[in-house]
């Protein structure tokens, strides 16, 4: 069975359903097997008092990121798309002759979507330990995809167990933006291959800078899915456009995926003959890097219940609140 492509839209619409349509077009006719969307919306960003002006320790070390609510709420309302835009999505998904997914964010975002008719759900880096959002997934969509950046061992094995009978992937990513090529660590997807045959790799990497190195060298070393940032507009654009591909670089990653594994290798070394640096170590403590967007973007939405964030990760039944 040929790699999955997912073009991942992201936030490079930047609200707007006309930009949205192209991409979804541009990149199915490039060879996309999933548009990805993100059920993102602002009134669920939660405040925590300890973001906005960050903390250092004595010697100046960054102990928790500066990220002010209102500035991130401003950006993001931005960003919201229209009531009706994820039905949209999937419509014309249907109509470009790819298949659909979304991101889901929250635990009241699985309500709002469940019926909406998306082939596959997605499960961000920071949720695959929040256990009560991946039993919420697992009741509606038998087709997730799970990405384990900045997730700890035992975490992903508790993930793994909560997934069982479903047809689940687990993404290996580096959550820095953009990943350094030798910080990789695509090792990490042998040890993923514990759980199940289905691993792939979500690529953060800068394709100015390093190109397709890293999603190829995935792909060659047997990733069975490989999820992309895609964008239609210019690198400066959006937030998300330097860690992004064009049309172009897909369709060639199209390419590269559909060669047989051997010719894959033989392709990367050719190209990049130091390939070895993406490999890292398969059991490694995360960076300090990882560890600060760990600590902010876990629970970074919210499902507000009767004025109360609920997290994630609060085993909660959700039906019994009224929103």
């Amino acid at each position: 069975m040929k790699p999955i492509l997912i073009a991942e839209c992201c936030q490079n619409h930047n609200g707007q359903r006309d930009i949205l349509q192209r991409m979804i077009h541009e990149a199915a006719a490039a060879g996309a097997d999933y548009l990805k969307m993100q059920t993102i919306r602002s009134r669920e960003l939660a405040f925590r008092e300890r973001f906005e002006n960050g903390e250092t320790d004595s010697s100046g070390k960054t102990k928790t990121i500066k990220r002010p609510f209102g500035a991130e709420k401003e950006r993001l309302a931005k960003l919201d798309l229209a009531p009706g835009d994820e039905a949209w999505f999937v419509r014309e998904c249907q109509r470009a002759g790819v298949k659909s997914m979304t991101t889901v964010f929250t635990r009241d975002a699985v309500r709002d979507v469940k019926d909406v008719g998306f082939d596959a759900i997605k499960i961000a880096s920071y949720d695959c330990r929040s256990v009560p959002l991946l039993r919420d997934v697992k009741k509606y969509w038998s087709t997730l995809i799970v990405s384990t950046g900045a997730t700890l061992d035992a975490e992903i094995e508790a993930a793994a167990q909560v997934l069982q009978g479903t047809n689940y992937t687990f993404l290996h990513c580096v959550t820095l933006y953009p990943t350094p090529l030798n910080q990789l660590h695509l090792r990490r997807m042998a040890y993923l291959r514990r759980f199940t045959p289905q691993v792939g790799f979500s690529d953060h990497t800068a394709p100015a800078v390093t190109a397709m190195k890293a999603s190829q060298a995935a792909l060659a070393l047997g990733a069975t899915c490989v999820e992309r940032h895609f964008t239609v507009l210019g690198p400066t654009e959006t937030k998300d456009g330097p860690v992004s591909i064009t049309p172009a670089m897909l369709k060639a990653l199209r390419t590269f995926a559909d060669q047989p594994r051997p010719a894959q290798m033989t392709e990367l070394r050719e190209t990049y003959p130091g390939w070895e640096e993406t490999l890292g170590e398969m059991f490694r403590p995360l960076s300090d890097g990882e560890l600060l967007n760990r600590d902010y973007y876990a629970g970074r939405f919210a499902s507000m219940v009767n004025g109360r964030p609920i997290y994630n990760w609060e085993d909660v039944v959700m039906a019994e609140h009224a929103r």
